[in-house]
């Protein structure tokens, strides 16, 4: 059993700042710790709703779980969820995936929140895990509470909170190919009102890619004050640095992978690492009512650039051996800042939220290239590489613009409990959205969007015991699309609406829990290549995606863990230009599925250890994101193996190995020259101590 002490209002406030314990005037909550499961997630209404009330399909990946596989990037925890496949990542800069087939903006990653504010508009590089406290991968359109956004779902991040009972955590891991990690996680009281928690890491280390390295390092303080009996002000801080080589990944020889190494870099190490830098603050207010109501309100601001030259794969010549390359020099920033105010409690069956909420969003982009021809084809042998050959000085401005958005939202939310057995959500949101473009390749020429965008969503949930619950919902969701036409014209938004059922059931003792979806999506207004010039696109495409979901987490047997996803996501080209119809978006398998199982074990001496393995299976995927061809990524599967030894409860000391069996596969891909390769096999022994 477990004793947990929260504040009165830290229970209240959990949908703004989930998980904060307060000093005095405590109430004791008394359970059985739950093992790779979480009974709620606070991303999916902003309230604390227990997931077999939601009508959507919706997994936490818990600290345990994330500890237990050896998580230290987003990338790897969003593999053990059900319908996600990686996406290109250009050039390893930063996170990409795709919910259900849809990927998000293409510039800038894709759909990502922490505690519930965006954090993809922007340069960020590849999120750290040091100071994430758990993983909401919510499924299907998000618009009602959170405005622009993809169909297939969002990911929030819950951030590590302040805690008033001091406790300090390092630890030291060392990796393959000479990878060091060090990490830090120290909190506790600054005095009987206020906490702290700092979290931090550095890491630097070499690479399964020839010649490369990078190093990272990010460093996370975050204060909670109790101002009053029942208000907080909370603050947090994200400073993030990544210099890391820009990696467009292998080739594919006229369709053909595996001629050259995974290990091959036909980049130029002589360019240097390409620097991201991002700052992100968070500001949380919370006040608790006497009369059960509350006000919860925040500010984001996040500052985030990327700096640096490349050499990129352009066109493999007939040989089948010599590249053409082109080189890039990128100076991209943003400036994002956000805030909202919400008001919520309880009519008498009815649970409610309003709000408002907006941002403001600048995104300032130059890119210098210079293009391979035959006089200078900057070519490399892909398969005798030799590097230093004499680089192209002189580049051209291929990119130079400054965007700017600016968004303003009202919305609503109703959770009714309309009997016993019956549930129902109720939201909608109205967004007010403009967008300036200026193109200084075009003496400044501006273009000017503006658009309104309401998305309803509704649900229905009956349970007819406790633990079964039926779902049914449906949605519409909006993005705008960025960018120009050949006239200089805006784009209109996509659209999309969603519909999704499911069964949700938890076993009778309480320990697992499982979910069972299926679900429908269409999204319209996607952008496809002009036929006139196919240097401009058109709003005119529209795909699809249907599928089928399970997840399963829990204790199964005494100390047996288990995290289990499959998906079936049938995401196919309803409408295209240049795609054929019917051709499946690119790098969503139909199939994929994830396990992993761990067995814990008390040993003499009050010892403890674990002992488990998992394997990842992604199926055949399309290749190819722009144009329609047979390239195709084979299917793979990969194996780990897990383990921990802890002497005492100062101590654990862990051993783990990703791609066990050193398998030889391809994650994702953009085209055929530009193939991102998986990673050869990894041991990472880590040393954690508790003072």
């Amino acid at each position: 059993m477990s004793v947990v002490r929260f504040s009165r209002l830290a229970v209240c406030i959990a949908a703004a700042y989930p998980l904060v314990a307060l000093a005095d005037d405590v109430v004791e909550i008394v359970g059985a710790r739950q093992p790779y499961r979480s009974l709620s997630a606070t991303g999916a209404t902003k309230t604390e709703t227990d997931l077999k009330d939601l009508p959507q399909s919706a997994r936490v990946l818990t600290a345990d779980m994330l500890q237990d596989a050896g998580v230290n990037r987003i990338a790897d925890a969003l593999d053990m969820g059900s319908g996600i496949s990686r996406q290109s990542n250009f050039g390893g800069v930063w996170d990409a995936y795709a919910v259900r087939g849809f990927t998000g903006d293409p510039n800038y990653g894709s759909d990502l929140l922490i505690n519930g504010f965006s954090s993809s508009r922007g340069y960020n590089g590849l999120r750290d895990s040091v100071n994430v406290g758990s993983v909401e991968i919510l499924k299907g359109p998000a618009a009602a509470l959170y405005g622009r956004g993809e169909p297939g779902g969002i990911i929030n991040i819950t951030t590590k909170k302040p805690l008033f009972q001091p406790s300090y955590t390092l630890s030291q891991s060392l990796s393959s190919h000479d990878t060091w990690r060090t990490t830090a996680d120290l909190t506790g009281p600054l005095s009987d009102t206020v906490a702290y928690r700092l979290n931090a890491a550095y890491e630097k280390g070499d690479s399964y890619r020839d010649t490369l390295s990078s190093k990272r390092h990010m460093v996370s303080p975050s204060v909670i004050w109790r101002l009053a009996e029942n208000t907080t002000l909370s603050y947090e801080l994200e400073a993030f640095e990544q210099q890391a080589y820009f990696d467009r990944g292998v080739v594919a020889v006229k369709g053909v992978l595996g001629l050259i190494p995974n290990s091959r870099f036909l980049g130029e190490p002589a360019d240097g690492p390409v620097k991201v830098k991002s700052t992100g603050h968070q500001l949380f207010l919370q006040h608790d009512f006497s009369n059960g109501w509350s006000l919860q309100s925040g500010l984001s601001y996040r500052d985030s650039q990327m700096v640096g030259f490349s050499t990129e794969a352009s066109t493999l010549q007939a040989d089948g051996r010599t590249l053409w390359r082109q080189r890039r020099y990128r100076d991209f920033s943003a400036q994002d800042w956000s805030g909202r105010l919400e008001l919520l409690g309880k009519i008498g069956a009815h649970h409610v939220l309003v709000g408002v909420d907006g941002y403001r969003f600048i995104d300032d982009r130059l890119q210098l290239r210079k293009s391979p021809n035959a006089a200078a084809p900057y070519a490399i042998d892909i398969y005798a590489p030799v590097y230093g050959g004499p680089q192209p000085t002189v580049l051209g401005a291929s990119i130079n613009t400054r965007e700017q958005q600016w968004q303003t939202a009202v919305y609503a939310q109703d959770q009714i409990d309309l009997s016993e057995h019956w549930k129902a959500l109720l939201g909608v949101r109205r967004d007010g959205y403009r967008q300036t473009i200026t193109n200084y390749n075009r003496a400044g020429q501006q273009n000017h969007q503006t658009l309104e965008a309401t998305s309803p969503r509704a649900g229905i949930v009956y349970q007819p015991d406790k633990q079964v619950s039926l779902y049914a919902s449906a949605g519409k969701s909006f993005r705008p699309n960025s960018g120009i036409g050949i006239n200089n014209e805006s784009f209109p938004a996509e659209t999309s609406r969603a519909y999704e059922a499911g069964v949700k059931f938890d076993s009778t003792d309480g320990k697992v829990s499982s979910t069972l979806a299926v679900y429908s999506i269409k999204k319209k207004n996607v952008l496809t290549l002009n036929p006139l010039d196919t240097n401009f696109s058109l709003a005119a495409g529209e795909v699809g995606s249907k599928g089928v979901e399970l997840d399963v987490a829990g204790e199964i047997a005494r100390k047996l863990q288990l995290s289990f996803s499959y998906a079936y996501t049938d995401a196919k080209v309803l409408r295209d230009n240049v795609l054929a119809v019917g051709g499946r978006l690119a790098n969503v398998p139909k199939q994929a599925a994830n396990v992993m199982l761990v067995q814990e074990f008390g040993l003499d001496g009050g010892a403890r250890a674990s002992f488990g393995g998992g394997a990842n299976y992604v199926g055949e995927r399309n290749g190819d994101v722009a144009i329609s061809s047979t390239f195709k990524l084979p299917a793979y599967t990969t194996a780990k193996l897990v383990s921990s030894y802890s002497p005492s409860k100062k101590l654990r000391i862990s051993l783990d190995i990703d791609n066990l069996f050193n398998k030889v596969y391809y994650a994702s891909s953009y085209q055929q020259v530009w193939v991102a390769p998986g990673e050869d096999r990894r041991v990472t022994l880590k040393v954690e101590y508790k003072l």
